[in-house]
């Protein structure tokens, strides 16, 4: 009689999509993408003031910790906190020695899209102005046709 071995079918519940994307070994760059994440949403509070919303963690690679910034002033800048990036990175159970900082080319945030325009002047301002204009042209004496001087466009001879 052959040999029967117990049933090793799977689950009939399929695993959720996150935890299958992060099951074997495939998932592996997908688990390294959320440990930067989240040593990034860590080191952020660690860093000098005005520097976190123009510069993130992009890699920790060997010794070195890999910043990018969203231009070239906050990379000098990001260059300069060097010592207390380190000391930050330390203080979150990392052992780095170098800072390597990058600057990208495309824009950090995406732009905000267009919306519909937005009147510089409220309707009712609008109406106020209007209304002022057309009370001027009433109360203009040479638009009117009894004032004595001749209309625009019309002939200033006799008529015939």
């Amino acid at each position: 009689m052959p040999d029967v071995k117990p049933n090793t079918r799977r689950a009939a519940v399929p695993l959720p999509a996150a935890e299958a994307a992060l099951a074997d070994e495939t998932g592996a760059p997908l688990r390294r993408a959320l440990w930067l994440d989240a040593l990034d949403q860590q080191l952020r509070p660690l860093l000098p003031p005005g520097l976190a919303p123009h510069c993130r963690l992009a890699n920790v690679s060997g010794g070195q910790l890999v910043f990018v910034t969203d231009s070239p002033v906050w990379r000098a800048r990001v260059r300069l906190a060097e010592a207390e990036l380190l000391d930050a990175a330390r203080s979150v159970g990392l052992n780095p020695t170098a800072v390597i900082v990058k600057t990208t080319t495309v824009p950090w945030q995406p732009p905000v899209p267009a919306g519909p325009a937005v009147p510089l002047v409220s309707a009712t301002a609008r109406q106020a102005v209007s209304d002022a204009l057309a009370s001027l042209r009433e109360s203009d004496p040479s638009d009117s046709p009894d004032s004595g001087a001749p209309a625009p466009g019309s002939s200033t001879g006799p008529a015939t």
